[in-house]
């Protein structure tokens, strides 16, 4: 007598299984993608999907990084660490390069440089030749986010325009783009921060360091923390305090990790990731409306920015 059991995928293994599927599509349809790696946690979720969509094999395109040059150390060294331990080839390309070409033009030496990754982002493109950038954004990140597309399309501009997408019906992709367009794949859309934590959490995965509790020298600016005297991987130090500002040391963490003047910790005793896991059930404002201060200057702030070529 044969016995039949039934086994039950958890959300995660769904998750999993769909992220994993577009991961190969793009691989399908693009002759030359990219993956855009921050050594943040989203796109640390994406690389292990990738280990499991193409080991033992090569992955079938490189990584690439667009540095503001003001990002944390932490996080610089732990995506080189990453990136070797994987193997694969890494582009970096800074936002400082295309302050000295001309292409970036700040309007103060001490200007968030966030948004001018998307003139970097562009750039790159061009030079590469890259027809699909892989890319870590969740539609539960922010607004704009959650009108995109799992294949997002991208002009010959680089702009994006949300009032003309492409549908996708029964989970079917389409990365077709002429000569000179683009397309951006987010293979984690449907997931939630929750759900990367606890992948995170069931995979083992590691982490820069400055997603756990630690402490920090913190002002109170504008209702939000705000990190100082941060040190930078040249060795200068960056987001010193005004005068009035009084500097405390503060248990913090970061949910989200980006440009170090526009990304802001919250107050945390989360040490371990059973206790982010925790901590993340029980919040109730977004990822980004807590921690990423370009954000809150206007409701449409991000929406701007991918108009004109944000990841």
């Amino acid at each position: 007598m044969t016995i039949l059991t039934q086994s039950t995928l958890s959300h995660l293994d769904w998750l999993e299984a769909e992220a994993i599927h577009i991961l190969r599509e793009v691989a399908g349809q693009c002759a030359n993608p990219v993956l855009l790696f921050s050594g943040g946690k989203d796109s640390l979720c994406i690389l292990r999907l990738a280990e499991k969509a193409f080991r033992p094999g090569r992955f079938p395109f490189p990584l690439m990084h667009i540095d503001t040059g003001h990002n944390y150390q932490e996080v610089i060294n732990f995506r080189d660490q990453r990136a070797a331990e994987l193997g694969e080839r890494l582009i970096v390309r800074s936002v400082e390069d295309s302050i000295k070409r001309g292409s970036v033009v700040l309007k103060s030496a001490d200007e968030s440089r966030n948004k001018h990754q998307s003139v970097t982002l562009l750039e790159a493109i061009e030079e590469f030749g890259f027809d699909c950038c892989i890319g870590g954004a969740r539609r539960d990140e922010e607004k704009a986010r959650a009108k995109e597309r799992i294949m997002s399309f991208r002009d010959e501009f680089g702009q994006w325009d949300p009032k003309n997408q492409r549908p996708e019906l029964w989970n079917l992709y389409n990365a077709r783009a002429h000569k000179g367009e683009n397309i951006r794949a987010f293979p984690i859309s449907n997931w939630t921060e929750m759900d990367v934590w606890q992948y995170i959490e069931r995979e083992q995965l590691g982490l820069p360091s400055i997603y756990f509790a630690h402490n920090r020298d913190i002002v109170m600016r504008n209702g939000s923390i705000f990190p100082v005297n941060v040190p930078l991987t040249n060795g200068e130090v960056i987001n010193q305090p005004k005068a009035d500002e009084e500097v405390i040391s503060m248990q913090v963490r970061f949910r989200t990790v980006g440009d170090i003047t526009c990304t802001a910790p919250v107050p945390s005793d989360a040490d371990t990731l059973n206790k982010i896991v925790l901590e993340t059930a029980t919040t109730t404002i977004t990822e980004r409306g807590a921690t990423r201060l370009d954000d809150q200057t206007s409701e449409a702030s991000m929406e701007q920015r991918k108009k004109e070529g944000y990841f």
